[in-house]
């Protein structure tokens, strides 16, 4: 499966051909990212998560295009019929050739006067796992976790834990654009420490990083 890092919490994965976008939002630039994608995932309806002008466009251009996602997402959409496809935690689909795992119910809590939406995470044919805005611990294993770095929900501390509770073999920074360059650098070594001391590696990368997983 080859992963590409594109911006904030946008990410595509492509395998046999298939080519699957999770979290295309506005800070993604997410009409380019889903150029060619068979399927749409989107973990919540944040706009930095989901730009909906960008995902109808997607589905109004190819009549093969799919989106999975939570309800109150998905019924922004019914105008593609069953083109959209509603998801929960426990899920278990086939989307595009790749094995979906859904887990989770609720985005983190950022105050409590503002209201908790739906938060679906996503494991990727028992690889990786897209948390989107939210500390879920899937029930099966993870080799690459997509990590949530800097976020109003989250302090560093809660990151770093996170990283090890769910103990993958390795961890990649998502949720980044919210950081200018020096609370990159500082958020960056502030992943080393999420390492210790199992020995996983966990790293940011910039956009447009492509890695073969």
């Amino acid at each position: 499966m080859r992963f590409t890092k594109l911006g904030h919490s946008c990410v595509r994965l492509e395998k046999d051909g298939a080519v699957v976008v999770i979290d295309p939002g506005g800070w993604s630039d997410a009409p380019e990212a889903l150029i060619g994608a068979a399927a749409i995932l989107v973990t919540h309806e944040h706009p930095d998560h989901l730009d909906p002008d960008a995902v109808r466009a997607a589905l109004s251009s190819d009549p093969d295009v799919t989106l999975w996602a939570n309800q109150s997402i998905c019924a922004q959409f019914t105008e593609f019929g069953d083109r959209v496809h509603e998801v929960g935690h426990g899920d278990a689909l086939e989307v595009a050739g790749f094995s979906v795992h859904v887990y989770g119910v609720d985005h983190a809590l950022i105050h409590p006067d503002i209201p908790i939406v739906v938060n679906t995470g996503f494991l990727i044919d028992g690889e990786l796992f897209h948390p989107g805005d939210s500390f879920t611990i899937p029930e099966d294993p993870v080799d690459t976790l997509l990590v949530p770095l800097c976020a109003p929900w989250e302090k560093a501390a809660e990151m770093i834990d996170y990283f090890r509770a769910v103990g993958p073999a390795r961890g990649y920074a998502i949720h980044d654009a919210i950081l200018s360059d020096n609370g990159l650098g500082l958020y960056g070594r502030m992943l080393s420490l999420a390492a210790a001391p199992g020995g996983a590696t966990v790293a940011r990368v910039e956009p447009g990083t492509v890695l073969d997983l």
